[in-house]
Parts: structure tokens; sequence; C-alpha cells
């Protein structure tokens, strides 16, 4: 009798941890998402353009991203008199890269682990209001330290299995940084991205700087110079031309 007694009372207490983690990650995904301008709001964002600035072994390189959300995007940028180009439309991409650059300077198609990794640039949000949209599990794992400051520790994990480490501050409930294992040129590496300096665009909290480390070494900063809202875009500049 009193072995069943502790199993039932091991049982509920499970069941209120339980409760108690689910009602926490809610919490923090409510605050979260307030903090970013409320998903209401990200629903009527339906195209953006954003222009970023970065610099690459000491040369200031310019940017502009055309995004259709969910379907498709554009990213220019001029480098020493050139221009790379990169689309993603739907689940097919194609770039345009000079011949100094290992291009060809005429369009090709991008190979298809590089449009999977590339696809997430179709949206806007962060990941967290994303996941949850698409309906992706969102765990809480941990409250702890990043660079001195207190964080949540979430993950999210897609249906694919794929997960990814979630930092939100627990000072402002922005994501500060993610960690995530991803595929290029068939190979697994550890993709680690930071997110700061948070403004507000039309009532929305965009990261002004991010930081994506190189799996190489180093690291690469780039800085959003402007962000516009609901633009035009012709969806003719996001088809491949011929050759």
């Amino acid at each position: 009798m009193k072995t069943m007694i502790k199993s039932i009372c091991l049982v509920a207490g499970m069941l209120v941890a339980s409760v108690a983690s689910a009602q926490s990650t809610e919490e923090i995904l409510a605050k979260h998402e307030a903090a970013m301008g409320g998903l209401d709001k990200w629903a009527t964002v339906k195209t953006a353009v954003l222009k970023n600035k970065f610099s690459v072994q000491g040369m200031d390189i310019e940017s502009k991203t055309s995004l259709v959300v969910g379907k498709s995007f554009r990213t220019e940028v001029e480098v020493m008199g050139n221009k790379i180009i990169t689309v993603i439309d739907g689940d097919k991409g194609w770039m345009n890269r000079p011949a100094m650059m290992g291009g060809t300077g005429e369009p090709e198609d991008m190979p298809a682990d590089q449009v999977k990794m590339a696809s997430s640039q179709k949206t806007l949000g962060s990941i967290l209001t994303n996941a949850k949209k698409d309906g992706y599990k969102i765990d809480l794992v941990s409250k702890e330290k990043l660079d001195g400051a207190d964080v949540y520790l979430l993950t999210v994990t897609k249906p694919s299995g794929e997960d990814s480490k979630v930092y939100v501050s627990t000072a402002t409930n922005f994501v500060v940084k993610t960690q995530a294992k991803v595929q290029v040129n068939g190979q697994e590496v550890e993709s680690e991205v930071s997110f700061s300096n948070y403004k507000m665009v039309n009532g929305l909290a965009f990261p002004h700087t991010v930081e994506t480390a190189n799996p190489m070494g180093g690291m690469m900063t780039v800085e959003t110079v402007s962000v516009e809202i609901n633009p035009t875009i012709d969806p003719v500049i996001f088809a491949k031309p011929s050759k």
C-alpha cells in the first residue's frame, strides 16, 4: 500500500512539474512575442526590403534583400564593382557570381542543400515566432548565464528531428543567440548566430546587428541600415534569366 501511495505521489509530482514547465515555456513565448511586436502584427507583413552593410577582409560591403514572406527572396551584394545575386523562389534557387569569385558570370542553379539552408531567409521575425506559427516543438531547458547575463535556453525541434538551441534574454525577452547543426557541402557544421541592437520598425522589432560565427574561425557582423515594410516587389526579379 505504501509503495502504491509513493508511486501515485511520484506520478502526481511529475505531472505538476510537467505543467509548470509548460506554463513557463508559454509565459516566455508570450513575453517574447509581445516584445517582438505581436504575432498579429507580424502576420500583416507580406513583403520587405532590407539594406545591410558588413565588412570582409577590410572591405566595406553593402547588400539589398527583397523578400516575399514565405515564398521568395533575392539578395544583391556589391563587391569591388561586381554584383553577386542569390535568389530562392519556392523550392528552387539560383545565383550569379562573377568569375573572379568562383562563378561563371552566368545564372547557375543552386545545389539542393544550399537551397534548403537558405530557405529560412524567406521568413521574418524570430526563430521562436516562426516555430510557433509552423507548429514546431518548443521546450524550455533551463535558465542560465550567457556572457554574464541571465537567459532562458529553449530548444526548437522540427518534425524532421532537427533541433536548434535558442537563448532568450530575461531582461528584454529578445532572442540573443541561436545554435544549430547544418549541412554545408555534404558536411555537418555548427552554426552560431548572435542578435543584438533591436530597433522597432513600424511597431515590429528587428535585430540591427547580427553576428555569425564562421566554422573556420572568425566572426562576420552584419549591420542593418534600413527596413521597408510591405513595399511593392515585382515578382520578375526572382525569375532565373536565360543565358
